[in-house]
């Protein structure tokens, strides 16, 4: 059976860990076809990023184009967006973008900025759902969101608070030990897109979602890849 394709349009992370890596592997898992837009390349390992180069937005837009003709995308993550322009690119093709995932990356596990609210707004009011952390989500204090349901994750307890259709529902899980946590947000972010391709309704793709990243760090924690927080195992 031809399998349900899911765009993500994000950041690639030259260890492997988060960004376009994590999303192909996590819509891989969870049995989707991955189609990728990069907009823009990392240097980074799990010790930290050490640079960052923008792809134009005019090649944004072809590789947006170019999979849009082509393939029929059922949902979008997007995630890092360093460049307003390349914002306004993804914006201009919102109605083209079904179950939009907005993953607003603005600050790396291990602390390297890589992106500012300003870069990303444009992108806001089109999301079905943001999924900050709980820094990004005071960054994102006073944005204009639409109707944008919101899931703030990152809590020491494994608690995530999901705002959705004027409803706040605490979704509980249980914490895993571990280090190896490098691109968990991606992977939650993308596990939704994939969920709501695949026919679940927001909620349930959240709670999907939840318990497969917390299955993917514990099937990592035992791994020992780079000298600092490592990569999630998608593929437990």
């Amino acid at each position: 059976m031809t399998p349900v394709v899911v765009l993500t349009v994000a950041g690639s992370d030259s260890g492997g860990g988060a960004g376009i890596q994590a999303d192909l592997k996590t819509f891989a898992a969870l049995g989707t076809y991955g189609v990728s837009v990069i907009t823009a390349i990392t240097a980074q390992n799990t010790l930290g990023v050490t640079a960052i180069h923008s792809v134009p937005p005019a090649i944004v837009a072809a590789q947006l184009d170019a999979v849009l003709a082509d393939f029929p995308v059922a949902a979008v993550k997007a995630g890092m967006v360093s460049d307003p322009a390349v914002a306004a690119v993804i914006a201009e093709r919102a109605g083209r973008l079904p179950n939009l995932v907005v993953d607003p990356v603005l600050v790396a596990t291990s602390g390297s900025r890589l992106s500012e609210v300003g870069a990303i707004a444009p992108l806001l009011a089109y999301a079905k759902i943001l999924t900050p952390n709980r820094q990004e989500a005071e960054a994102l204090r006073g944005s204009f969101l639409g109707d944008a349901a919101v899931v703030v994750t990152g809590s020491e307890d494994a608690v995530d608070v999901l705002h959705y259709e004027g409803q706040r529902l605490e979704l509980r899980g249980e914490p895993v030990p571990t280090r190896n946590n490098h691109g968990s947000g991606c992977t939650f972010s993308s596990a939704i897109a994939a969920r709501l391709a695949l026919g679940d309704e927001l909620i349930d793709a959240v709670s999907f979602a939840k318990a497969y990243v917390a299955r993917a760090l514990l099937g990592g924690r035992d791994w020992k890849l780079g000298a600092g927080p490592g990569p999630l195992h998608h593929f437990i």
